[in-house]
């Protein structure tokens, strides 16, 4: 198993939307928590693991022996085994009956049907937040685009890019106040999450996702609707097309691992 993973304490809290300090699984396992500042010792366990599924240091198939994760996070196998069960909850981990866990799996059609599911979602989100949004949300994204657009001219953003995207897609999905629209989108969105930092690793794609970000803040600042609805789900759709094709294109040769 490769070990370029440290354990290390999570004390961010949710309302940092925009921070490097939280990797997407804590930011996710901290969803809907109104006065929780940490995460319990197997959430910090998924947390750490769930980040190192996510960049690619951890590959798909691959085994998450429970003895060697509980020597790494200097804790008892209990915790760990919670931890894989909730990495299977978010749909990072497999677990099989007599031979373990292990990293997920998603075959190209799986893929696929999640980026449809979340296409069908993101519009309806995209069709609230144009209804009604408040100026709170508009200044977040205003920030949140000027990130993107700053890390599209990186030649390398070491997968800040999708992480930031991601995050700013929850905050689009926590705008529409609908809990289980919430939780469903921000699950799916984590399961793919792994498959974007592969595809918005070119620089080209993500300063073409970043012109797609910036259209859509423009059009809700002048009130649009019709225009940002077309956007975001354009924007959706081209990250899908551009997994699927990368997955394609690597379906003769493993997957690297992220430096």
């Amino acid at each position: 198993m490769n070990q370029h993973f440290l354990p290390r304490p999570i004390v961010s809290k949710p309302s940092q939307l925009l921070t490097d300090l939280e990797n997407a699984v804590a930011f996710r396992l901290f969803e809907g928590r109104q006065h929780t500042p940490t995460l319990t010792v197997p959430e910090q366990i998924a947390a750490q693991v769930g980040d190192a599924i996510i960049k690619g240091k951890l590959l798909p198939g691959e085994a998450l022996n429970e003895q060697r994760l509980a020597d790494s996070f200097h804790v008892s196998r209990g915790p760990v085994r919670d931890a894989i069960r909730i990495l299977e909850r978010e749909g990072l981990a497999t677990i099989y009956p007599r031979r373990g866990a292990v990293v997920t799996d998603l075959t190209l059609d799986e893929v696929r049907d999640i980026f449809e599911i979340r296409i069908g979602l993101l519009e309806i989100v995209a069709r609230k937040i144009a209804a009604c949004h408040t100026p709170e949300y508009l200044a977040t994204l205003r920030a949140g685009v000027e990130k993107l657009e700053a890390l599209a001219r990186l030649e390398d953003d070491q997968g800040r890019y999708a992480e930031t995207s991601y995050r700013l897609s929850i905050l689009s999905v926590r705008n529409c106040n609908n809990p289980r629209l919430t939780q469903m989108l921000t699950a799916l969105s984590l399961q793919t999450l792994r498959y974007s930092y592969i595809s918005l690793a070119p620089a080209e794609r993500r300063r073409a996702s970043a012109v797609l970000w910036r259209k859509g803040l423009a059009a809700l600042e002048r009130g649009d609707a019709k225009t940002y609805i077309a956007i975001s789900r354009q924007r959706v759709e081209e990250s899908g097309t551009a997994v699927v094709r990368r997955l394609s294109d690597s379906a003769q040769q493993p997957l690297r691992r992220r430096a």
